[in-house]
Order: C-alpha cells, then sequence, then structure tokens
C-alpha cells in the first residue's frame, strides 16, 4: 500500500474507531470526514490559486501526501469558515502567525498574496509589521516585511507605501498609524 493510501486509511480508521454507528452502514463521522476534507480542498484551492482539481498534486508535492490529508482535514474544520471571521480577518491572523515564527519565503507569500485579495494593501501589511515588530522584535517583523516589500514592488510598481528622501529622511505613509 503506498503512503496516500495508508494515511488515508489511519484517518478513516480513526472516525471509525471514535464514532459510533448511526443505523445505517457508514459508522458516524464518515459523511462528516468526506465534507472536511471536500472543505479542506476548497481552502487550499483558495490558499494555493489552483483548481480544486489540482490541490491533492500541488499541495501533496510540497509535503507528501499524508501530511497533505491531514491539513486537509484542519482547513476543513469550522475554524476555517466561522462566521465571527471575515476572509480579512483570517487572513491578518494567519500573516501574523507566519510572521511570528518566522515564516518566509513561499508559504508567507502565498498568505500575504490571498490577504492582498481579502483587502490588505501594502499600507495594511506595513503597519501590521510595524505593530508586530514591538511585540516580536524586529528581525522576524523585518524578515516578514521584506517579503511584503518585495511582493507589493512586484504586483504594484510605483504606489510605494513610503521613501527616503537623497538626505535620508524617511517618510513611513502610514500616517500617524
Amino acid at each position: 500500500m503506498d503512503r496516500l493510501g495508508c494515511g488515508l486509511l489511519l484517518l478513516g480508521t480513526r472516525s471509525v474507531n471514535e464514532s459510533t454507528t448511526t443505523g445505517g452502514s457508514e459508522p458516524a463521522g464518515t459523511a462528516d470526514f468526506q465534507g472536511r476534507r471536500e472543505r479542506g480542498i476548497a481552502a487550499y484551492a483558495r490558499i494555493l490559486a489552483v483548481p480544486a482539481e489540482q490541490v491533492l498534486t500541488t499541495f501533496g508535492g510540497r509535503v507528501g501526501p499524508v501530511f497533505t490529508e491531514e491539513a486537509l482535514q484542519g482547513a476543513g474544520g469550522a475554524a476555517w469558515s466561522h462566521p465571527a471571521f471575515t476572509a480579512r480577518d483570517r487572513s491578518v491572523a494567519i500573516i501574523t502567525a507566519l510572521t511570528v515564527q518566522g515564516i518566509s519565503g513561499d508559504r508567507l507569500d502565498t498568505h500575504l498574496q490571498l490577504g492582498r485579495k481579502h483587502g490588505l494593501d501594502e499600507n495594511s501589511l506595513t503597519a501590521l509589521m510595524t505593530l508586530l515588530a514591538g511585540y516580536i522584535g524586529y528581525p522576524r517583523a523585518s524578515q516578514a516585511m521584506e517579503t511584503v516589500h518585495a511582493l507589493c514592488a512586484a504586483t504594484d510598481p510605483g504606489t510605494r507605501s513610503g521613501s527616503v528622501d537623497a538626505a535620508g529622511t524617511v517618510e513611513s505613509g502610514l500616517g500617524g498609524q
């Protein structure tokens, strides 16, 4: 049996063993298992900006099939769709969590791009990193700010949120935030 089959078997066994039979032929929780997986695929399709049919290949290629299946279950849970959070709120939370952990590169970039789609402009992201710097330290916040700066320079050339004049004076563009 391949690793994906093993992971699915383990996840499926856990659902069967932790639930009781509902009177039908399927154990309780099986429908929820599939529903969570499908919601997880939809969430990762948005995050990775790929069609749902490509999520298993794209994400599995990054982290392997067993981890992919576990991540799909998590992403399909209530936290990712709870009505108390807007998509923008979720993006702020996830970008903050990644920054606090010192995550950069493709993972941070992916969530920054998603955050931009959810209404976080360069000014918002700069304000977030500036706020975080006081709480998590400048090394991690500045590392994330470099990723923000590079992303915004690539997607919005000429719309910088701050500048440095010839004398070296910095204008933040944050407007007193």
